[in-house]
């Protein structure tokens, strides 16, 4: 291993805390750490994992190329270890034990929606018989999810896809009747994907019944050729995900069996006979897995980043504020903390509270299972505003982590910009940013009215029943938390006042809601603020009671520094809606600037802890041993430019123009 950069060596002497122990509390406990580690040594192990020239070198076609083989390899290791280790089937929910694929492939895998929501859709909308037939299928499914159009995308209902039921052959006939149809995004559809869970307006008898999933071969499976009536292709280059294969599907009247609706939760009978589901929001289960999964995704992606740029703010000496004295490393300038320190907290914030969403979601699908259905719309509520809120902060905190590493962190050797496409792109998908939010405020109008009858509601939107904006304000994180639900209430009752005065005035309920959208959005995002906030903070109360007295410090003073960081950024909307004073905002700005003083001695730490591999890390700005300039160097010579001292464009191009008489 090649020597460290003794600024690195410095600050990890400096760390408080035991940085193992912490390792063990973000990956779940210690039994994870040794089982992610094993899986990382395992993977990186494979000959032919590696890239002898940089992803970004090569072409469009030749990445995709590249990374498809790379997938496959991975998908094959992956289902031998899960015969080998069949525990870690039994396993659900947010782990960082396969984000090893990471270190294999640069942006994002083809395979990503056959494993993201190909697979999670049968398991959880298909009737056992068809699980048995089609996990266990041979040849094997390679599959995605197509539901987004060319026309629609958040506003499912909206889909034009039609599937209409034919009794007499016992099949559907699946169409796309106008361009606007044709399925638009599925990560592997392209060229990759065998299958596809297909979502279309289910028809009987001229009869619509509403978005559905059914199975739908695309391609044979011996030639890969593009099945009769399956019009198929890739959509091209985007900001991101450039090897996630994202591909267009259009339909002329293609036939399937009965049999491939999935029917875990409706039905159509040999007959037509149409059998309804319990909620029609089930069909969309997996979207609201995906959304509950975001939390941890974005965290994760953030602890990179925050790793990168914390690592190298300590590697990097620049300016010299003291004549004769030795240019400081740039981590020391309390500004560079500001924008840092802030991605550590939120990655936790997003973990912590991504773990706490998906005991929630498998608390409500358990009680789904035995009929009780009153938590899914609380559920489905808490799903679109956390997506929306924890999707757009890490977007724009990772890009943060890239300005604050100057014009290094511009270069894609730094792993930010990758980072930043990965990252901006789940603002988007499952469920734009706006379009989630104004779901959430569905609910919110629905919850106040409530809270105006004087009737019950559900845990996380109890604040709306009381009284909050006359109490007095606390600079303590309750007293914090306390200002958010004043703020959150008193946003949610101005929307609701605005929305029920159009309405008095003559508009009809659509045309109100377009005008109060704004506030509406207003609410929903003051919400999501609520319950990060104070699910952080009582959940890292609960983690802190169970470690070292070192270690509960460090941690609290990160969650502390969320809320303070949160209250200051919305010291507006608390001089408005809570009795927070001038001088009240003057403590919190130094009590800020303490925890980043607290939090300086422990910054390195705190991301060594995050403990990402350098392999999967991607960066030449924050590996462990903090060799960046060097690293910058030998990336840089693995340019095809610089692999001959004359480029041929000089004699083709340059030669003549220069001995050109102009």
């Amino acid at each position: 291993m090649a020597k460290v950069n003794d600024d690195l060596v410095k600050e990890r002497n400096k760390c408080t805390f035991d940085i193992k122990e912490l390792i063990h509390v973000i990956d779940g406990g210690e039994e994870y750490t040794r089982e992610r580690k094993n899986v990382e040594n395992l993977v990186l192990s494979i000959d032919g994992l590696k890239d002898d020239v940089p992803e970004e070198y090569l072409s469009h076609k030749e990445r995709y190329e590249n990374s498809v083989r790379k997938a496959s390899i991975l998908y094959k290791f992956f289902i031998d270890y899960q015969k080998k280790n069949p525990k870690s089937l039994e396993r659900t929910g947010p782990s960082h034990i396969f984000k090893v694929q990471h270190g294999v492939i640069k942006d994002i895998s083809p395979f990503m929606l056959h494993f993201g929501m190909f697979l999670p859709t049968v398991y959880s909308q298909a009737s056992a018989e068809q699980q048995e037939q089609w996990l266990n299928h041979k040849p094997m499914m390679i599959g995605t999810y197509a539901q987004t159009e060319l026309g629609h995308g958040t506003f499912i209902r909206g889909l034009e896809t039609t599937a209409t039921y034919d009794p007499l052959t016992e099949e559907f006939v699946l169409n796309s009747p106008t361009l606007t149809s044709y399925k638009w995004w599925p990560g592997g559809l392209a060229q990759t994907a065998n299958h596809c869970i297909v979502l279309a307006q289910l028809y009987i008898k001229d009869k619509c019944y509403g978005i559905h999933p059914f199975l739908v071969q695309i391609r044979d499976f011996e030639t890969h050729i593009p099945l009769p009536g399956i019009k198929v292709g890739e959509i091209g280059p985007k900001q991101g995900f450039q090897t996630a294969n994202n591909g267009f599907l259009g339909f002329d009247k293609v036939r399937i069996p009965r049999q491939n609706m999935l029917n875990k939760n409706s039905q159509v009978l040999k007959d037509g006979t149409y059998v309804k589901a319990k909620s029609d929001k089930l069909t969309y289960g997996t979207m609201v897995m995906v959304r509950v999964y975001i939390l941890s995704d974005v965290a994760y992606e953030l602890a990179r980043a925050a790793t990168i740029a914390v690592r190298y703010a300590a590697v990097r000496h620049q300016s010299q504020p003291k004549p004769g004295q030795p240019e400081p490393q740039i981590i020391d300038y309390v500004t560079q903390q500001h924008k840092l320190f802030i991605a550590i907290s939120t990655s936790h914030a997003f973990r912590v509270v991504g773990r706490w969403l998906w005991k929630t979601y498998t608390n409500v699908i358990a009680d789904i299972g035995k009929g009780n259905m009153d938590s899914l719309p609380e559920l489905h509520a808490l799903s679109c505003c956390l997506k929306a809120v924890c999707s757009y902060d890490a977007a724009r905190c990772v890009e943060h982590c890239r300005m604050a590493c100057g014009g290094h962190g511009y270069m894609i050797s730094s792993y930010l910009p990758i980072l930043y496409g990965i990252v901006t792109a789940t603002v988007t998908y499952e469920g734009e940013y706006t379009v989630v939010l104004l779901q959430t405020a569905r609910y919110l109008m629905k919850s106040y009215k409530q809270a105006l009858q004087g009737k019950p509601l559900m845990p996380t939107v109890a604040y709306l029943g009381q009284i909050l904006n006359n109490q007095k304000w606390e600079n303590t994180p309750e007293g914090v938390i306390d200002g958010f639900k004043a703020v959150a209430a008193g946003k949610t009752k101005a929307a609701f006042d605005v929305l029920e005065s159009h309405i008095i005035g003559g508009k009809e309920f659509e045309d109100a809601w377009n005008l109060a959208s704004v506030q509406l959005t207003y609410a929903s995002e003051a919400h999501a603020r609520v319950v990060l906030c104070e699910m952080f903070w009582k959940e890292t109360q609960r983690i802190s009671s169970t470690v070292s007295r070192n270690l509960a410090s460090v941690l609290l003073q990160v969650a502390e520094l969320y809320l303070v960081f949160w209250v200051l950024e919305k010291r507006g909307d608390m001089l408005m809606y809570t009795n927070i004073c001038k001088e009240d905002v003057m403590r919190l700005q130094q009590r800020y600037e303490e925890l980043l003083a607290l939090i300086r001695p422990n910054a390195v730490g705190l991301v060594d802890a995050f403990d990402v591999r350098d392999e999967i890390l991607r960066s030449t700005l924050g590996a462990y041993d903090g060799r960046v300039y060097e690293r910058l160097m030998e990336e840089a010579m693995k340019s095809p430019l610089n692999k001959e001292p004359v480029n041929q464009s000089f004699h083709q191009y340059l030669k003549p123009l220069i001995h050109s008489r102009l």
